[in-house]
């Protein structure tokens, strides 16, 4: 008797490039698993697929070495961020205030 499968989507957007790809995968395979078996790792060799973050349609699966798939999931490989978006705001905010502060003057 074969084993059940399900359905998913593996999807990862580099600078240049993205890739959406559905494949089936064993019932009870996990998150991270699924990301290894889809072969993406070769499409993106800069990909570390042992740590990069995982999310789930949006949202960020905290452990996906432990969280199995339900069918027809997608599954998105989250790249780090090159600047923190709070350091961000905080450094447009004080050039606006230190730009209006010369106007004034």
């Amino acid at each position: 008797m074969a084993e059940p499968v399900i359905e998913i989507e593996v999807v990862y957007a580099a600078v240049d490039r993205q890739r959406l790809m559905a494949l089936l995968v064993p019932e009870g395979t996990t998150v991270r698993a699924a990301v290894r078996m889809s072969g993406i790792g070769d499409e993106f060799p800069e990909l570390d697929l042992a740590t990069c973050p995982l999310g789930i349609f949006g949202k960020q699966v905290t452990e996906p070495e432990a969280r199995v798939l339900k069918s027809g999931e997608r599954i998105e490989i989250y790249r780090p961020l090159l600047a923190d978006p709070k350091e961000i705001r905080r450094l447009r905010a004080a050039k606006a205030a230190e730009a209006k502060r010369l106007n004034q003057s």
